[in-house]
C-alpha cells in the first residue's frame, strides 16, 4: 500500500524558508500527477503548487513567485521550497495526487511561520 511521508515543518519567522520533502513507500510518482496541499485552522484545505508528468508546474496565486515544487522519480520524493515566508502560510502542509486520492494522505507536516 502507498504511504506518503512529509517532512520538513516548523517554526520560521515572517521572510523566513523552508524546504518540505514528500517520500512514498511505493514507486508511483511517474504514473501521477503530485501536488502540495495545505489546511489552515477553520479553513478548507488548498492545492498550493503541482506537478505535473512532464514536469510542468502550476501554482496557487497566493504563493506564486514564493514557493517553488520539484520531483524526483528516481527517489519516489517531491519537494516544495518554500520562500519568503507570511504568518498566512501557517498550516499543517500534505502531499498526494492530482486529482487527490484518499487512501493517500499522511501525517504531513506542520508549518508555523510566527515571529
Amino acid at each position: 500500500q502507498v504511504q506518503f511521508v512529509e517532512s520538513g515543518g516548523g517554526l520560521v519567522q515572517p521572510g523566513g524558508s523552508l524546504r518540505l520533502s514528500c517520500v512514498a513507500s511505493g514507486n508511483i510518482f511517474s504514473r501521477y500527477h503530485m501536488a502540495w496541499y495545505r489546511q489552515a485552522p477553520g479553513k478548507e484545505r488548498e492545492a498550493v503548487a503541482r506537478v505535473f508528468l512532464g514536469d510542468v508546474t502550476d501554482y496557487a496565486p497566493s504563493v506564486k513567485g514564493r514557493f517553488a515544487i520539484s520531483r524526483d522519480n528516481a527517489k519516489n520524493t517531491v519537494y516544495l521550497q518554500m520562500n519568503s515566508l507570511k504568518p498566512e502560510d501557517t498550516a499543517v502542509y500534505h502531499c498526494n495526487t492530482v486529482p487527490v486520492t484518499n487512501a493517500y494522505w499522511g501525517q504531513g507536516t506542520q508549518v508555523t511561520v510566527s515571529s
